[in-house]
């Protein structure tokens, strides 16, 4: 952590400690962005979001007649800055002029912010003056975020009346100035998804999820994010290509090797597992898609294996992948993957009232739930359970009892359902379940409210939306209701909130 941007001295925090037990202090850290995934190999390099900066404010009444901004700029704020970039790796910042808190000076910078090809704007909010600047950088169109540190003025407290009038701009009064970073790295998400392509692997109307979103031009005109249809006959001839060769390695070095145990599948079908893998990459590289769904049972595993092992090595790699052709999965695990660089685990909820808990269990998950530099979780290499056949992974999260958790859904791309709670590790009740499972103790709500108030009566009663949510590691209920604002969605807090 950069120590300039903490805005918190040692001696502030280990007097702060006690009261605030340290982690709460700085709780903030957990959920800051990351960043951009980098997918190696042969995925085209993505250009950088332009997120143009304004600095607001030079002098005034407050903080004090004789505050020095140009020198908070230099000392403070441009490192924070560069540090940020560094650390996301696919921003660039632009801009950066310095203009006095008044509509006048923000009226000016319209132009230079369109002819600089802006993607978002980032305000960093120096002194006091007047709240029209935030409406007018915010009538560009663009992503908005401000950061004000706290006592640089009054502000900050007309933003809430702009945000329920509809506007994409989001804030952060804090002294922590690591949420310079963080707002930076959700501005990405919208940028990002504009330009996304998703593929959706299966037959003809195979999409499931809610009405909305199963509508690929309804998804298209909400997020720009353009549906790319691939048939099971157009991978079983791309699969026919792999040979056992490229596979191998594969099959050796990430799975076989570094697992905890290979159970049901033998080698052979370990590596034609791989082969479905390079089969669904080569699309993926193909269409210039990043992230992938693929409805299972469609017609690709009665041909050539299940995806499941592949849809794992995707999330590993900083990519989508998910199975059952569960759109607003998909999307909520793009949305969250582009604002953070953290991938995602698809479950099917279940519950336990005697523990106040939720247990997810599915046959797909990521081994490096904290990002593709991460250490990998301990895995098992097993079947797919439902089915007792193919390839697909049991992964350990015992490690990671303890830590906080997230979980989200999309639905009918209007409104996000988000829950949080604290990972208490596996699951094991009767051997059932999906392979991989993990139970949490529900804060957000309690397990009771999450059975009475189940989904907020936003995903209706099919069971893909009614049963699957999207669990990331870290509190990111910040994220996402700042997401929502950005991206015109109603933030929807599980089992508490209502349509």
């Amino acid at each position: 952590m950069c120590e300039l941007c903490s805005g918190i001295s040692r001696r502030t925090f280990l007097g702060a400690s006690t009261a605030l037990s340290g982690g709460l202090l700085f709780s903030s850290l957990s959920a800051s962005a990351t960043a951009a995934p980098d997918l190696t190999g042969e995925w085209s390099k993505q250009p950088p979001v332009r997120i143009y900066v304004v600095y607001l404010g030079t002098q005034g009444f407050y903080p004090r007649p004789s505050f020095d901004s140009s020198a908070a700029i230099q000392q403070v704020y441009a490192p924070c800055l560069e540090a940020a970039a560094k650390k996301l790796g696919d921003v660039e910042f632009i801009g950066k002029d310095h203009i006095a808190n008044d509509p006048n000076a923000a009226n000016q910078l319209l132009p230079k912010i369109v002819e600089q090809n802006a993607d978002a704007v980032l305000v960093i909010h120096l002194t006091a003056g007047w709240s029209q600047p935030f409406d007018i950088f915010a009538s560009t169109g663009l992503p908005v975020a401000v950061y004000s540190q706290p006592l640089a003025g009054h502000d900050w407290g007309h933003v809430p009346f702009k945000q329920r009038n509809g506007a994409k701009i989001i804030m952060s009064v804090s002294r922590d100035r690591n949420e310079i970073q963080r707002l930076a790295g959700l501005l990405r998400a919208p940028v990002r998804m504009k330009s996304a392509r998703l593929i959706v692997v299966g037959v003809p109307g195979c999409a499931d999820g809610s009405p909305a979103a199963c509508d690929y031009a309804k998804i298209k005109e909400k997020f720009g994010t353009e549906i790319v249809h691939i048939t099971p006959e157009e991978v079983i001839d791309v699969f026919q290509t792999i040979t056992d060769e490229e596979a191998v390695a594969e099959a050796e070095n990430y799975w076989i090797k570094p697992a905890k145990e290979v159970r049901e599948p033998n080698r052979e079908e370990i590596i034609k597992a791989c082969k479905v893998h390079f089969a669904l990459k080569r699309l993926m590289i193909q269409h210039q898609s990043r992230t992938i769904t693929v409805k299972c049972l469609g017609g690709i595993i009665e041909n050539i294996g299940f995806p499941c092992l592949s849809l794992c090595r995707t999330l590993d790699d900083g990519g989508v992948g998910t199975c059952q052709a569960d759109m607003d999965a998909a999307l909520t695990m793009m949305l969250m993957l582009y604002a953070t660089g953290l991938p995602g685990f698809m479950f099917n909820m279940n519950l336990d009232m005697s523990l106040n808990a939720i247990i997810g269990v599915h046959c797909v998950a990521p081994t490096k739930m904290d990002g593709p530099q991460s250490e990998r979780l301990p895995f098992a290499v097993r079947s797919h359970t439902e089915t007792e056949r193919g390839v697909a992974l049991e992964v350990l999260m015992d490690r990671d009892a303890d830590r906080e958790m997230t979980w989200a859904r999309l639905s009918n791309n209007n409104e996000i359902l988000v829950g949080t709670g604290i990972m208490r590790g596996g699951y094991d009740f009767e051997d059932r379940g999906c392979r991989t499972r993990f139970i949490a103790e529900v804060t957000s709500s309690t397990a009771r409210e999450l059975f009475e108030n189940l989904s907020g009566n936003v995903t209706g009663m099919p069971w893909v939306p009614l049963l699957h949510r999207i669990m990331f590691y870290g509190n990111h209920m910040d994220n996402f209701r700042d997401l929502a604002q950005l991206m015109e969605l109603k933030f929807m807090i599980e089992g508490k909130d209502m349509a």
